[in-house]
């Protein structure tokens, strides 16, 4: 509910907002059409709730399986800013991680 809240936050004061963005910002692709809002934040992508630790180790192998499936690497363990050598097997690496049960 919180990260619900910050994002309609967001949305409603971004939209109100009518200055042009500098010449190295990024554009936005608001719509124009007056029945529609424009949308800030994309559809696929949503905030979830991690209820258990089924769930946070769902998450954690899906995090640590990005890397792999765009062909950055060949093993979740070879990505430098990857939290997976830590939970696999307790080495530290480029990042200090605090850990998830």
């Amino acid at each position: 509910m919180m990260l619900k809240a910050l994002k309609q936050s967001v949305s409603r004061d971004l939209r109100k907002r009518k200055h042009r963005p500098t010449n190295g910002q990024l554009r936005l692709p608001f719509t124009n059409d007056a029945l529609e809002l424009p949308s800030f934040w994309q559809p696929r992508f949503y905030d979830l709730n991690v209820y258990s630790s089924h769930k946070v180790r769902e998450k954690l192998e899906y995090m640590h399986a990005n890397p792999v499936k765009r062909g950055l690497v060949k093993n979740p363990g070879a990505w430098m800013w990857s939290s997976f050598l830590f939970y696999e097997r307790g080495e530290a690496g480029l990042v200090t991680i605090d850990p998830v049960e």
